[in-house]
């Protein structure tokens, strides 16, 4: 490993990420979070179905096509009936868990939400394993709330909460979010990991001035807080904001990334992010789970919503829960996993 000599475990140092990271072989430290990923979560990769339900969003955040200040973005809002019966449709496919992610829009208060999470917690799925009845578990992504918010969507059967910080570096944090600040978004990452959630955060790569160093203390805060999920995904540049033409991320380095969280969050939920797939998708020869990843977000949001929700362009093919989710399984069933 380059003459490092750096045990590869949870309690590795910031020197030694950064140390890590920069390695001319990486090999060795991909081997080493699969063989973590293997004993502490397994071969199981679970799918998780995505329902983008509004794009209307309160914030400025300059990398992100739903900024308020995009004027160029048709706005939607999903109605709950419509979000109900996407969850429906998803769960009758194979989904177990739903996960409702928005921008921060105040139309939809904690009470709308709660109705919604209430509709989709009494789902029945039947367990393949005790034949009983289960139900979905649902991930809420919806921005900043109030400790208040949060413990009432908690009480209305939401399982799992997403907030990413996007950056560790609290400088760059103001310079890319100016409507908000790193130690409130901190802050209320851990009020929902207090309040019992699964609770996730995350960041991206590629983000103008980031370095090595604050990468590791991107995997850092995760480890503090700590986070039992996390999506790492490469920054992807939007003509429509302030950083357009701004160089994309590096899929290697993001992947790095990905690895060390596994080492540093033995048991966490990892996915392997939309961002990256799409980054990526040409390089069908690499197993996109042998860096530590156990975990697939697809987009089930209706065809009339979806390319509306374009935090970075992409483009996506027309919406089959029920085909796209047996495409999945079959792909991931080719690389050795199990798919859930």
């Amino acid at each position: 490993m380059d003459k490092i000599a750096i045990k590869l475990n949870s309690d590795l140092t910031k020197s030694e990420i950064i140390q890590l990271l920069a390695l001319d072989d990486f090999t060795p430290v991909y081997e080493a979070a699969d063989r973590v990923r293997a004993a502490s979560v397994g071969d199981t990769v679970h799918l998780r179905a995505i329902i983008e339900f509004s794009n209307i969003c309160k914030r400025q955040c300059i990398y992100c096509g739903l900024n308020r200040d995009n004027e160029d973005l048709p706005r939607f809002r999903m109605s709950h009936e419509e979000i109900v019966a996407t969850a429906r449709e998803a769960v009758a496919a194979g989904y177990r868990t739903i996960v409702l992610q928005s921008g921060e829009d105040p139309w939809f208060t904690p009470e709308k939400l709660g109705a919604i999470i209430e509709d989709i917690k009494a789902i029945k799925i039947t367990d393949i394993g005790t034949n009983e009845f289960v139900h979905p578990a649902v991930t809420i992504s919806c921005g900043e709330m109030s400790e208040e918010d949060y413990a009432y969507l908690k009480s209305k059967g939401a399982d799992r909460y997403l907030l990413k910080h996007e950056t560790a570096d609290p400088e760059a944090y103001s310079r890319l979010h100016p409507c908000g600040t790193l130690e409130n978004r901190t802050n209320c990452l851990k009020t929902i990991h207090k309040l019992g959630y699964e609770t996730g955060s995350g960041f991206m790569i590629g983000l103008p001035g980031q370095t090595l160093e604050t990468i590791a203390e991107d995997l850092m805060l995760l480890r503090d807080i700590p986070c039992q999920m996390a999506g790492i995904g490469p920054f992807i540049s939007n003509p429509k904001t302030a950083l357009a033409g701004e160089k994309n991320g590096d899929p290697e380095l993001t992947r790095r990334a990905v690895a060390l969280a596994r080492l540093l969050l033995p048991k966490a939920n990892l996915p392997v992010t939309t961002a990256l797939s799409i980054m990526t998708e040409e390089e069908h020869e690499q197993n996109p789970f042998a860096f530590g990843a156990n975990v697939v977000m697809k987009k089930v949001t209706p065809d009339q919503y979806k390319e509306a929700y374009e935090i970075y362009p992409a483009d996506f093919k027309p919406t089959d829960i029920a085909g796209d989710r047996k495409e999945l399984e079959e792909i991931i069933k080719s690389y050795g996993r199990m798919p859930l």
